[in-house]
């Protein structure tokens, strides 16, 4: 077909295109790699020599018509239909919206924590919170921790610089500060973020715990014992069985490990407590002498006791979850059971 009948055509192809379609289709009529230009291209070898450079020109320009053409007419055919869509369509502004919204939940870490802070509030503890970078004087030295204890070195606890700032590895240095900041008689909880290099299923580098503090004239072991046992009923509902076992721990003295009996098998002995029928769930004991003189309380005149437990020990206890890396996937198809919180 010459150039002078394509154009002719193309004449013709504009009067009927109304819509997405038909501009299509006319693209790759005439544009396409089997179209008319390309086919004018392809018949130059038979134009003679001297004619082939105003030929290819003329090619050229019907091509970039043919191309402003369909850019102009698909614009304009667009906003036709855009406006044919929207006339079609009926919105009725006074019906009431979908107030069915998708909500979000409390994460189980949160609620457990929320948990275990009201039951101690309730038993006449105040919150303390404090900083997680923390100077190594309050996280070890005025804990009685010696400057040989495995703890300090870096392969345990994250090093911020070497002027003695760290990531806290527990909440006890928030029990310094306030012996520092306030006279006996203290009761609190300390509730927060610690950080140490552990990772395994139940282990995370980051973890939450609660300690408490408590020093008073006349407070002893027994006292300690009491809140224990009744803060591990409330939590765990029922009246679980539990026992102390002698530890050490280089700011208490004596030191205990609080066990209760295993809440997945009732005692009778399964993967999950080894089969001994006991679970590990605190550490607790008399505060040291030495770090009461550290913080300026005389131990002569005031006793204490302090305790800590990891809230994500709990929380898999509460909820039979048996990796902890599950409660910071933020699975949603994990974190939506747990909507009742």
């Amino acid at each position: 077909m010459e150039l002078g009948e394509i154009r002719n055509l193309f004449e013709e192809w504009k009067k009927r295109v109304e819509t997405s379609k038909d501009l299509e289709e006319m693209r790759q009529t005439f544009l396409g790699k089997k179209g008319y230009i390309s086919q004018l291209f392809r018949e130059m070898k038979n134009i003679p020599p001297e004619r082939r450079r105003e030929y290819g020109r003329e090619i050229n320009l019907l091509r970039e018509e043919i191309e402003n053409f369909i850019r102009q007419r698909g614009e304009e055919i667009k906003e036709r239909e855009l406006e044919k869509r929207l006339k079609a369509e009926r919105f009725d502004l006074s019906l009431p919206g979908d107030t069915v919204l998708p909500l979000g939940s409390k994460h189980p870490l949160s609620g457990v924590i929320e948990e275990i802070v009201e039951i101690f509030k309730q038993m006449g503890f105040a919150v303390e919170t404090g900083p997680e970078i923390e100077r190594e004087e309050y996280n070890f030295d005025m804990l009685n921790i010696p400057k040989e204890h495995p703890a300090r070195d870096m392969q345990d606890t994250f090093y911020v610089n070497r002027e003695g700032y760290l990531l806290r590895t527990h909440t006890s240095p928030v029990q310094v500060r306030t012996m520092l900041g306030r006279k006996p008689p203290i009761q609190i909880i300390a509730p927060g973020r610690v950080y140490r290099r552990d990772d395994d299923p139940t282990h995370s580098p980051m973890f939450f715990q609660v300690e408490g503090l408590v020093v008073n004239r006349d407070v002893n072991f027994a006292n300690m014992m009491f809140v224990l046992r009744e803060f591990l009923r409330r939590f765990f509902e029922t009246d679980v069985p539990v026992r102390f076992r002698p530890s050490y721990f280089p700011f208490t003295e004596p030191s205990a490990e609080v066990d209760i009996g295993c809440v997945i098998c009732g005692g009778e002995g399964c993967r999950v407590c080894k089969g001994t029928g006991w679970l590990e769930v605190l550490g607790a004991g008399m505060v040291h002498p030495n770090v009461l003189s550290a913080c300026g309380i005389d131990p002569e005149e005031y006793q204490g006791f302090a305790f800590g437990l990891g809230v994500d020990r709990f929380a898999m206890l509460k909820y039979g979850v048996d990796n902890i890396k599950l409660f910071y996937e933020n699975d949603v198809r994990f974190l939506k059971q747990f909507k009742s919180l």
